[in-house]
C-alpha cells in the first residue's frame, strides 16, 4: 500500500529532476551563447565550458518569476593569458555575455 508519505517523495523526487534537466539545457543555451562571442570576438573559450556561479530569483520584463543564473567561463587571446568572463541568462533568453579588459588579438591583416 502507498503511503502520503512515499507520495510526497516521489513528488519531491520527480521536481529535482525535472530542474536539473531544465538546468542542463539552459547551461547548453549559455554556452552556445558563449562560443558565439568568443568566435565574433576572436578569443578562444578555454575548456569549452561554462560553470554556474550564482543562482537567483528575479522577475522577467512581464513580471514573471524566473530563475536567473550567473556562469562563469575562462578565454584567451594570446594563449598566455587566462580571463574569466561571465554569461547571464534569466529563464532561457540569455541577458549578456561580460568579458573583463583584455589584450586585443593582433590582426596580421591589418594595413599599417
Amino acid at each position: 500500500m502507498i503511503e502520503l508519505s512515499d507520495i510526497a517523495l516521489l513528488l519531491i523526487v520527480g521536481l529535482a529532476g525535472s530542474y536539473f534537466w531544465q538546468a542542463h539545457g539552459i547551461r547548453e543555451i549559455a554556452l552556445r551563447a558563449t562560443r558565439l562571442y568568443c568566435q565574433r570576438e576572436s578569443l578562444q573559450l578555454l575548456d569549452d565550458s561554462v560553470a554556474l556561479r550564482a543562482l537567483w530569483l528575479k522577475r522577467d520584463r512581464r513580471g514573471r518569476w524566473r530563475f536567473w543564473r550567473g556562469y562563469q567561463f575562462e578565454f584567451t587571446v594570446t594563449g598566455d593569458e587566462r580571463y574569466v568572463g561571465r554569461t547571464v541568462t534569466l529563464g532561457k533568453l540569455v541577458e549578456s555575455v561580460q568579458v573583463p579588459p583584455h589584450r586585443m588579438p593582433d590582426d596580421e591583416h591589418t594595413l599599417h
